[in-house]
């Protein structure tokens, strides 16, 4: 553990970052699992509604860096090709 005042607040800091983050991964992977789900359902309106908010919670947390930019595109675009397949098929 850190000794000095300014690395005991440093520490500090990193913690709340680190929970924030992990917050923020967590409502992803939820709104991931949402939109997947709707997509799969069959709802094309609730499906797009699903995607918007997706990809607008992917795009956030890609310009904090709290997830890699390839990742952010590769998770819209397998979002948007399951949408277009499933849409294809129906």
């Amino acid at each position: 553990m850190a000794n000095h005042k300014s690395a005991l607040k440093a520490h500090r800091q990193n913690e709340k970052v680190r929970a924030h983050n992990r917050e923020l991964r967590t409502r992803l992977r939820h709104a991931l699992k949402a939109a997947r789900a709707a997509i799969d359902g069959g709802d094309a309106a609730q499906a797009g509604t699903q995607l918007r908010s997706a990809v607008s919670l992917i795009d956030r947390l890609a310009g904090k860096k709290i997830i890699h930019a390839n990742a952010a595109a590769r998770y819209k675009s397998r979002l948007s090709r399951r949408l277009a397949r499933t849409s294809a098929q129906a």
